[in-house]
């Protein structure tokens, strides 16, 4: 598994990076080759009295983003359940994704992919052909995703993988953007432009 590992007001040590990696690999040994790829944010907050260190765990499973944010008082603690929680992702991840391939006779390739690409460092440049390198605006963090169309039904399963409050994606009858976003009250709702 390719394992890019980014600190945000910290240093990354050989020791975290082996803790981290040990902790993945925990976490998604079950699933075989699904997982290609992951993303870990750790940061630790500048304000002496919020002890607050996250951990942001970012895993590509055949196509599906998979996402598991954890804070704490301790990093290490935060690495920890990031991990537990992605383990349950993944978990759920593969049940819906063996019901719904068995029950309907398709095969995996036709599950959608929604590769994501961050403009952090570490992307490959051939990505970025033709597209001049600048520096983003402070606190702003771009993320380009192939969209391919996908039901409503698909996107809010995709929502639920990902641990975010709201998902954007591209309607497969309609080929118009759409967000999907949890209810406070229970429930989802759905943003579309007025046709």
């Amino acid at each position: 598994m390719k394992l890019l590992i980014h600190g945000r007001n910290l240093e990354i040590t050989p020791a975290l990076r082996d803790y981290t990696q040990t902790k993945l690999e925990r976490a998604t040994h079950h699933f075989g080759n699904a997982v290609r790829e992951a993303d870990v944010h750790l940061s630790v907050a500048r304000n002496p009295r919020v002890p607050q260190q996250t951990a942001e765990v970012t895993v590509f499973a055949n196509g599906t983003v998979i996402r598991a944010q954890e804070r704490s008082e301790n990093l290490y603690a935060s690495i920890d359940l990031a991990a537990s929680k992605l383990a349950r992702q993944l978990r759920r991840w593969k049940e819906r994704h063996s019901d719904h391939h068995h029950s309907h006779g398709h095969s995996a390739s036709t599950t959608p992919a929604t590769e994501a690409v961050t403009d952090d460092s570490q992307v490959d440049g051939s990505l970025l052909q033709g597209r001049e390198a600048e520096l983003p605006d402070p606190g702003v963090r771009r993320k380009y995703f192939a969209m391919p169309p996908m039901s409503l039904e698909e996107a809010r399963r995709q929502l639920d993988l990902i641990d975010h409050d709201f998902y954007l994606f591209r309607d497969k009858d309609s080929d118009q953007l759409q967000v999907i976003y949890r209810r406070n009250h229970g429930g989802y709702g759905v943003i579309q432009a007025r046709g």
